[in-house]
C-alpha cells in the first residue's frame, strides 16, 4: 500500500495546503488493511466530522456557520448512548464533496461557543456512529480528561481516579481541620501520634 499520492509536498517559502488528509486519517490509514480505499473514499465524501464542541452547541448553530461553505443535507449530532443527550461532536453531509473538502480547508480551528473546533474528512456517517463510544456513553476524550471543563459536562473522571486512591485517607477530615471561619480562633491539631507508620514488607 502506497499513500505517497497523499503525502503534503513542501515547498520553499510557501504554505501548507489546506486540502491534504488529516494526520488522524494519514495514521488511520497506515494502520488499516483497506486504509488506502478508506482514505480515498474520504476525500470524495461530503461529509465532515465536527469535534471539540461544547455540549450545548445547537443544531441551529452548527448549521449557520457551515452553512457559509455550502449548502447543508444533514447534520447529525453526536449523542451519549445511554442518555441521548449532546455529547460534543456531530456530522455535517453537504451536497458535493467540494463543499466538505472547502469546510475543512476554511472552518478548522474556527470558534464556537468560545472553543476551538476540529473537523476532519469522514468517509460517510452509517447509522450508529452518532453515539459516543466511552464507557459512561460519551466520548472516549473526555474520559482521559482529567481537567475540569464546564462546557463538556465539568469532570468526567471520578474524584478517587483524579487524586489516586492512595490518597483519599481522611481526606474529608483534613479539609474540615483547614477550614478558615471569621471570627473563631484557629486550633492547631497535632499530628496523630496513635497512629501507626506504616511498615508493611512484601513477604513478612
Amino acid at each position: 500500500m502506497s499513500l505517497a499520492e497523499f503525502d503534503d509536498i513542501h515547498y520553499e517559502h510557501s504554505t501548507s495546503r489546506l486540502d491534504v488528509p488529516s494526520n488522524y486519517l494519514m495514521k488511520k490509514a497506515r494502520r488499516n488493511p483497506n486504509g488506502l480505499d478508506e482514505l480515498r473514499k474520504s476525500m470524495r465524501s461530503a461529509t465532515i466530522y465536527v469535534g471539540n464542541l461544547s455540549f450545548y452547541t445547537s443544531e441551529e448553530q452548527i448549521y449557520e456557520l457551515f452553512s457559509k461553505s455550502g449548502t447543508i443535507k444533514r447534520i447529525i449530532m453526536g449523542l451519549d448512548r445511554f442518555k441521548f443527550t449532546p455529547c460534543g461532536f456531530c456530522f455535517v453531509i453537504y451536497t458535493t464533496p467540494e463543499e466538505a473538502l472547502n469546510a475543512v480547508k476554511y472552518l478548522s480551528e474556527m470558534k464556537l461557543d468560545d472553543r476551538n473546533i476540529s473537523l476532519d474528512l469522514d468517509p460517510g456517517f452509517e447509522d450508529g456512529r452518532q453515539f459516543g463510544r466511552g464507557k459512561s456513553g460519551g466520548q472516549v476524550s473526555d474520559e482521559l480528561r482529567f481537567e475540569f471543563d464546564a462546557s463538556r459536562g465539568g469532570f468526567t473522571v471520578p474524584l478517587v481516579d483524579r487524586i489516586g486512591t492512595n490518597h483519599t485517607h481522611n481526606f474529608g477530615a483534613r479539609r474540615v481541620r483547614d477550614t478558615y471561619i471569621p471570627g473563631q480562633d484557629q486550633e492547631e491539631v497535632p499530628e496523630d501520634e496513635d497512629e501507626e507508620p506504616d511498615n508493611y514488607v512484601p513477604g513478612e
